[in-house]
């Protein structure tokens, strides 16, 4: 009889919920925090699909100090679905387009929410003050969303995001273990230091294999000895691009080099793709740019992604450059400190904080969370990966030779199918 009182509660406060608000649209229009409303185009997966500004507080511990608006997109497939929320750590832009589905949307037949993080895309406060860019406030701002989309969602809650908005999902995780039921970080890293000191090492010894990593520093020390040919070619390809470089040909040179064995075993790139050394250097630098761009030591790539460069400098952490095997042909005297150097503002003083990563490892240490990660065994930000106790909360999944494209959608099928079970046991799927 208490079973059956209780599914008949449970369905009249669902009928209550539905007659208050009888359509998503209608729901969004009664929140007080909810500024703007825009219906998009969608797909044939979604219902219906909105833009909606939401207005967050610039520091949630001190709301008086002020307000910014945050770009939010909501994808609906039905009341009764599940919700995939997407932390994304940058730029939530690409969800606007009608054609995006995140790969857990189908996975899961769930509707669908991804917000620009704050200080990028739409979701930049004005003024710019950079103190309340931190991993609290962002934290904050993906509660505050969640727990006013839960009064219309009541349904399971996953939180997923990539790379930097895998970062996002755990640290959310930690400081609101109970907003969601699972987490699904993809190739999130947990740095201790600015430059971590783990990832030189990995890419030396880890990555793909000895004759793969000999190449790449073949070719890498076949630039930076005849850098006489292409410090010319590297000065004639940013003025063709207009990049305003933040360094002297000679020292931009150095960095994209060191950049290159990152930037190739991040992605993937095939072997087979480096060209020989006698394959002339024009084919050579139309390579070493395309994997390691020059752009990004540019004004205009550093303008992009600078709210990223802060808080890596502050909270996030990030890697150093082994300079070890080229000392003899660099003009740089050292690499230390590269990072906040060349990306932050000269008049902006931000110090690391490793109490952030130190509290968020206590938490994996302890947590009943559920929480699945996903990484690419040579993806270099393996080397960083969440070290996770062996409990029945993770699953941890390392794609074979995997790169930091890792995905639900590319594993091997048996590392498919442990993820698929993992999901039907954490979010009681019907099997």
């Amino acid at each position: 009889m208490k079973r059956f009182q209780l599914l008949l509660l449970l369905l009249l406060l669902s009928t209550f919920v539905f007659a208050q608000y009888p359509s998503l649209e209608a729901f969004l229009k009664e929140q007080p925090q909810v500024k703007s409303i825009e219906k998009l185009e969608t797909n044939d997966f979604f219902n219906e699909k909105y833009k909606i500004m939401v207005e967050q507080p610039l520091d949630h511990r001190h709301p008086k100090k002020g307000t910014f608006l945050q770009r939010v997109i909501i994808c609906n497939k039905g009341v009764d679905r599940p919700v995939v929320f997407i932390t994304e750590g940058y730029n939530g832009g690409y969800a606007e387009n009608p054609r995006y589905i995140n790969e857990l949307s189908p996975i899961l037949e769930a509707n669908q929410i991804c917000m620009d993080h704050r200080y990028f895309g739409e979701s930049m406060p004005d003024p710019l003050n950079w103190d309340y860019l931190t991993v609290r406030n962002a934290a904050a701002d993906h509660h505050e969303v969640i727990q006013m989309m839960k009064k219309y969602y009541e349904e399971k809650w996953i939180t997923t995001g990539i790379s930097k908005g895998g970062q996002t999902v755990v640290y959310h995780r930690w400081l609101y273990p109970d907003d969601v039921d699972v987490s699904i970080p993809y190739v999130a890293p947990l740095n201790f230091a600015v430059e971590d000191g783990r990832h030189e090492p990995f890419i030396a010894n880890v990555t793909g294999t000895a004759e793969g990593r000999k190449k790449v520093r073949d070719l890498q020390l076949y630039v930076v000895k005849h850098r006489d040919e292409f410090v010319p070619m590297l000065k004639d390809y940013c003025e063709e691009k207009k990049l305003h470089s933040r360094l002297e040909p000679e020292e931009m040179l150095d960095f994209v080099v060191l950049e290159y064995s990152y930037g190739f075993w991040q992605y993937g790139t095939p072997i087979d793709a480096i060209p020989a050394t006698d394959a002339g250097d024009d084919v050579i630098f139309e390579h070493l740019v395309k994997i390691s761009s020059p752009m990004y030591l540019s004004d205009e790539g550093v303008n992009i992604f600078l709210s990223f460069y802060i808080q890596a400098a502050r909270e996030l952490g990030y890697y150093g450059y082994d300079t070890e095997p080229f000392k003899d042909y660099l003009r740089i005297k050292s690499a230390e400190g590269w990072m906040t150097k060349i990306y932050l503002p000269k008049d902006l003083k931000v110090k690391y904080q490793p109490k952030t990563a130190l509290a968020v490892k206590k938490f994996i240490d302890t947590t009943d969370s559920r929480i699945l990660f996903i990484y690419g065994e040579w993806d270099p930000w393996s080397a960083s990966a969440f070290e996770v106790p062996q409990k029945d909360n993770f699953l941890k999944i390392v794609k074979p030779e995997g790169s930091h494209n890792a995905r639900i959608g590319n594993l091997p099928e048996d590392q498919k199918a442990l993820v698929k079970a993992k999901l039907e046991e954490w979010l009681e799927m019907k099997k």
